[in-house]
């Protein structure tokens, strides 16, 4: 019942949090898309794995220890993981909003409560930390107001865990797919033909395995294949572009080396998963997927 009126409580900011989020998110996306290596790190391009997430561990419990530590009358230390709070705050916004400069639709507007949240929180713990820089004799108001920032960082976290476990975004869009070994009739696209001489050098080719859409490039008499929605967003690799031995995504522009699927740029943080191509006995061709 909670989760639900809660749930309620957050569905109703929609009205202003999506024409604050289109507009933030044209700054952000401008901001990152000219630091496009700044921007996959701080997603995690590197680590395999969201950046954020991970970081957000730390600011919650650095503030939960500064509540303990007050309470237990140690300021000195509580004003310590009070600021280690706060300096990580800050770096898990930066990693946030590298997410952020990709995220569309309902994400976006979830996320941007989320930003809104999470920001009045900081603020709160700002405004703390500075009277408690003071060294007043009667520390109730700071510490009040780092209980009330506690309390605002919980609710920012529940809306941040629904834009990744009710929305999924950044998560990988093939976790849950399987990888069998079974071959199975590969379905080319009409408008390529349906051999393999008949698809044009280094295009993208749009094909199907059973359930599966693929993304051919036929290089010479081999035939490289890859799940055709990325593994960032969704996007439609076959229509994407072939840059340096990559498929670059329409969406967002992750790239993915065709020969085996790996991650060449971000902001995907996971691999693309590749399929293996032979003749088949019967004549055209089969698939399965390989990793």
């Amino acid at each position: 019942m909670l989760g639900r009126a809660l749930e309620r409580i957050v569905a109703a900011q929609t009205r202003w949090a999506k024409p604050l989020g289109d507009w933030l998110h044209g700054i952000v996306a401008a901001i990152f898309g000219r630091m496009l290596p700044v921007r996959d790190f701080l997603a995690g391009t590197w680590l395999g794995h969201p950046l954020h997430p991970l970081l957000t561990d730390v600011p919650i419990g650095a503030m939960t220890v500064t509540i303990v530590l007050d309470l237990i009358g140690q300021p000195v230390g509580a004003d310590v993981a009070l600021l280690i709070g706060i300096l990580t705050m800050l770096a898990s916004a930066l990693a946030g909003y590298a997410d952020y400069s990709t995220t569309d639709g309902r994400a976006r507007v979830r996320a941007t409560v989320h930003s809104v949240v999470m920001l009045v929180s900081l603020i709160l713990y700002l405004v703390s930390l500075a009277i408690r820089a003071t060294g007043p004799a009667n520390r109730a108001l700071p510490i009040a107001l780092s209980i009330v920032a506690y309390v605002i960082l919980a609710g920012g976290a529940f809306v941040g865990g629904d834009v990744v476990f009710m929305l999924g975004n950044m998560v990988d869009r093939h976790a849950w797919r399987s990888a069998g070994t079974k071959w199975q009739k590969l379905q080319i696209d009409a408008a390529a033909g349906d051999a393999a001489g008949e698809i044009p050098e280094g295009t993208l080719v749009k094909a199907k395995v059973g359930l599966q859409d693929l993304v051919l490039v036929r290089t010479g008499a081999t035939i490289l294949a890859l799940h055709s929605q990325c593994a960032h967003a969704g996007g439609p690799l076959n229509e994407g572009t072939i840059v340096d031995g990559c498929v670059e995504c329409p969406w967002h522009g992750s790239r993915f080396e065709l020969a085996t699927g790996r991650r060449r740029r971000g902001p995907t943080v996971y691999d693309q998963p590749i399929y293996e191509v032979r003749a088949a006995e019967a004549g055209g061709y089969e698939a399965r997927r390989a990793s």
